[in-house]
């Protein structure tokens, strides 16, 4: 009876490794998921990630270089021999620090003193004089082996209080240069996600940003980066947009890789900037506002319109025209997927400040069915889903035109059925819980919700929910 008991098991296991690997194989021969993601400057990706990094230099008080015989050996105690040489470093830090003169095991000591009280990431080094290990206050918060990750350990720093540092540079190359970043500052990513506690798969246990090895991001136009989805695919190095957790929610889901398309530009409007092709001229309080490719923007009835260097539609033009040109060249913009195609997924819209005036804002609804048909035809997609989320500057304060535009977005979602078309394929997901205050934000930036990451996040999760919620839709 043991015996059938166990070639029953052995014979499920090896049919599930089969059907697994086949399933693998089934999946790798899958064209990749991409997903196209556009808007204005929230889109981009405003979050703040930490309360950016800048080079040290002032902070440091009497920094003194001692350099010691040999190769830095770990098992000896620098502490109990004496130097051949020592330095007093006039310039430590900055873009042009005193240099050091090289030879040996060379340790720099002094002490540090901050005019701000805070939790800091020490970064000391650049290049190959990242490779050592910093000590302040007795503490390691930093150490970076040779061929190994660098490891950050944040410390608290008291505004004014005096503290001593030593760094140990554990090869021959070794000068002044360093950073300080601080860790704790409200709303950023690095608080909300290291000492909050919150979107945990975000690092590793070592505390490290992680990025996926399945979800690709390209920026165009801006917010350029290129690369596996982590942190820096906003606006810089330092910041997020909902790309992010959009990335990791559909990533989770999608046996095939997925690439993310974002083409955005911010202060743009869908009601001239963004205008969909096809959009016609309207006439309003005596104007006469642009079709698409009129210009200018308007002017009055009865008058000639002298055109600007703009038109209507440019930033449409602009934006997935570059997004035709990385899909026309696939296989050399993306050499880790050669030969393997594509398919589009869907789309993802966040916009709408531009148009918080009249009569954009009461054209927004019209505006926007026509973006989502528009984009479906451009990309020969023509079922794809669509998500929408609202913007939500203010919270549930929001009023005025940009009230008006909220509504628009809300109206198009398929659930609400005013477009039957859109029933199962286009969702529109509420933000304005996602606002947070200045307060708890690392600026007051109104119309970029105060640059705070957590709500960038919270977009961009419900967004990627918003997604899955069609994809499953759609296969039923």
């Amino acid at each position: 009876m043991n015996m059938q008991r166990c070639c029953l098991v052995i014979t499920q296991t090896i049919l599930w490794a089969s059907a697994w690997a086949a399933a693998s194989v089934f999946a790798a021969d899958k064209p990749v998921k991409v997903y196209i993601l556009s808007g204005q400057s929230n889109m981009v990706g405003i979050g703040q990630v930490t309360g950016g990094g800048s080079r040290w230099g002032a902070e440091f008080i009497d920094p003194i270089l001692s350099v010691y015989p040999g190769k830095y050996d770990p098992n000896t105690d620098y502490e109990k021999i004496e130097p051949v040489k020592t330095l007093k470093l006039e310039s430590f830090g900055g873009t042009n620090p005193t240099p050091y003169p090289g030879g040996g095991t060379q340790i720099v000591r002094g002490a540090i003193q901050s005019t701000t009280t805070g939790v800091y990431e020490f970064r000391p080094g650049y290049g190959e004089s990242t490779h050592n290990i910093m000590e302040v206050e007795g503490k390691e918060v930093h150490r970076h082996e040779p061929g190994k990750d660098a490891v950050y350990t944040h410390l608290k720093l008291t505004a004014g209080k005096k503290v001593p540092f030593k760094i140990t540079y554990l090869t021959e190359h070794a000068n002044g240069l360093g950073w300080l970043a601080r860790t704790d500052i409200p709303g950023t990513l690095a608080t909300v996600v290291k000492q909050d506690g919150k979107f945990p798969y975000l690092v590793d246990k070592k505390g490290n940003w992680v990025q996926r090895d399945d979800v690709w991001y390209n920026g165009v136009v801006t917010a350029t980066a290129n690369k596996w989805i982590s942190i820096g695919c906003g606006a810089g190095d330092n910041n997020i947009g909902p790309e992010l957790g959009f990335g990791h929610m559909v990533g989770e889901y999608h046996e095939e890789p997925v690439l993310l398309l974002k083409a955005s530009q911010g202060n743009r409007s869908l009601g001239w900037d963004y205008l969909p092709p096809g959009s016609k001229q309207f006439e309003q309080d005596g104007y006469v506002y642009a079709g698409y490719k009129e210009s200018p923007a308007k002017w009055e009835k009865g008058s000639k319109p002298q055109p600007i260097t703009w038109y209507a539609g440019k930033q449409y033009d602009d934006c997935f025209g570059e997004v035709h040109r990385v899909l026309d060249n696939f296989d050399k913009e993306f050499p880790h997927w050669k030969g393997r195609g594509y398919e589009i997924a869907g789309f993802v819209w966040w916009q709408g400040h531009k148009d918080g005036g009249e009569p954009y804002a009461s054209r927004y609804e019209q505006n926007l069915v026509h973006l989502i048909k528009a984009l479906r035809k451009e990309f020969a997609a023509p079922q794809a889903p669509f998500v929408i989320a609202t913007i939500g500057f203010d919270g549930w304060k929001l009023a005025g035109p940009h009230k008006i535009v909220a509504e628009a977005q809300l109206a198009v979602s398929g659930d609400k059925g005013k477009y039957p078309e859109f029933m199962g394929n286009v969702l529109t997901v509420e933000s304005r819980d996602f606002w947070r205050e200045a307060d708890v934000s690392p600026k007051s930036q109104g119309y970029h919700y105060n640059q705070n990451a957590e709500t960038y996040m919270l977009v961009g999760e419900a967004l990627g929910k918003g997604m899955l919620e069609l994809l499953k839709q759609e296969k039923k």
